[in-house]
């Protein structure tokens, strides 16, 4: 009983959501923004070990990952596709539609949604031979993200997203975290620093957890390059996964 309620207050959530995203959306436009600029950026990373949205979950392998960002206003469309680096295949495409809720000098709010695949390889036999196949998993998520701005190097802020399986096994996945931004953190010269830590909870049906996980990025001013680190440890959790995982990364902006 406790599991229905659960996937139905789920389902409530996702649709509400992506309700205000779309409204929001439709009604913020006005002449003005009919004029106003396309803003086009991106980036493509490469990592020792691809580490998901939700960094319970990695890859296990090297990973390339290509973003992209078509801004305009409040409104951007920012797909990522991921690629294990050895097998030179797919590993998950994400398709993120997202919209600056609110944005005001202390507050913050965004809301999105996006539909994504998951890719993984597995040995079949079609007409008696053996092959390597890929299987692809559908899933349809949305997301929440409050912040508020202490300074202009410190800011805090809460991401929730939900996430809904089609014809998976996991149905409903909530992820709820608490999250720190320190920005600009000086070292040396043109170098500086970036920290993002977060303590989340992750439920998936009748699993879930706690976890602490951070995020270390050198940048050097006016460079393309970043440097970065992604480090996650379980808590206590009874959802399958590894106790630690972390990776390094290179990323190239354009």
């Amino acid at each position: 009983m406790n599991s229905l309620k659960s996937q139905k207050h789920s389902k409530k959530t996702f649709f509400f959501i992506f309700f205000l995203f779309v409204t929001y959306f439709s009604f913020s436009q006005n002449a003005d923004s009919l004029h106003s600029k396309i803003n086009v950026h991106g980036g493509i990373t490469v990592t020792n070990n691809g580490i998901s949205v939700i960094p319970t979950f990695t890859l296990g392998k090297p990973a390339t990952i290509f973003d992209l960002v078509v801004a305009k206003n409040r409104f951007s469309f920012e797909p990522q596709f991921r690629f294990a680096i050895e097998e030179a295949k797919p590993w998950s495409f994400i398709f993120w539609f997202r919209y600056k809720l609110i944005q005001s000098e202390k507050f913050k709010m965004g809301i999105g949604a996006h539909p994504s695949t998951v890719f993984s390889s597995t040995v079949g036999t079609i007409n008696g031979v053996t092959k390597d196949l890929i299987t692809v998993r559908r899933f349809y998520a949305s997301e929440l993200t409050p912040t508020y701005v202490i300074s202009k190097k410190v800011s805090l802020g809460i991401y929730y997203l939900y996430a809904r399986g089609l014809a998976e096994a996991t149905k409903n996945t909530n992820f709820v975290a608490l999250s720190g931004n320190l920005n600009n953190l000086k070292i040396a010269g043109d170098y500086y620093l970036k920290i993002a830590p977060q303590l989340y909870y992750l439920q998936m049906d009748e699993q879930d957890g706690y976890y602490v996980t951070s995020t270390f990025t050198l940048a050097k001013q006016n460079s393309p390059f970043t440097i970065s680190s992604i480090m996650n440890k379980k808590i206590d959790s009874n959802i399958p996964s590894e106790d630690f995982v972390w990776n390094m990364s290179l990323m190239y902006s354009f």
